[in-house]
């Protein structure tokens, strides 16, 4: 297993990855041809030194990803934060420590580039992956708030 920085021919994977489950099905659109909107995603993306998609690429086959997104801020002293979003790990591979694993090495990553602070969201309905984040010493100090547009 190695975690890697997605390449655009893993793009088709990933938004499988995204919609393989009750709430990801209800926003993501898979179908034969990946739609436009993804590819124009993943090259703003993939432009962007502040953010790199992750896949866990298991014998050529990737069975997780993650994005992860370095913060710039004013707020505690100027101290930069990560924040990991679209955490997804292939229903044939839940619960054998993957999601451990890759939340780790993304927190290794937030050291090395000097964060001080690793947050994450999660939604209100995925009970399981909020005792799962706090099994790994993350907190619910905060109530995140969106506004669709």
């Amino acid at each position: 297993m190695i975690f890697r920085p997605a390449l655009r021919a893993d793009v088709p994977a990933i938004v499988g990855l995204l919609a393989d489950d009750p709430i990801g099905a209800g926003r993501e659109t898979v179908t034969e041809e990946v739609d436009a909107a993804y590819w124009q995603a993943f090259d703003a993306l993939d432009g962007d030194p502040r953010n790199t998609v992750i896949v866990a690429d298991l014998d050529g086959e990737i069975v997780g990803t993650m994005q992860l997104i370095l913060i710039p801020s004013l707020t505690r002293r100027g101290a930069q934060r990560l924040e990991i979003e679209g955490v997804r790990v292939a229903a044939g591979h839940r619960g054998a420590g993957l999601g451990r694993r890759m939340i780790g090495w993304a927190v290794d990553e937030a050291r090395a580039s000097g964060c001080a602070l690793v947050q994450l969201t999660t939604d209100k309905r995925r009970a399981d992956a909020r005792r799962f984040y706090e099994s790994l010493g993350f907190e619910a100090t905060h109530d995140g708030m969106k506004l669709a547009l």
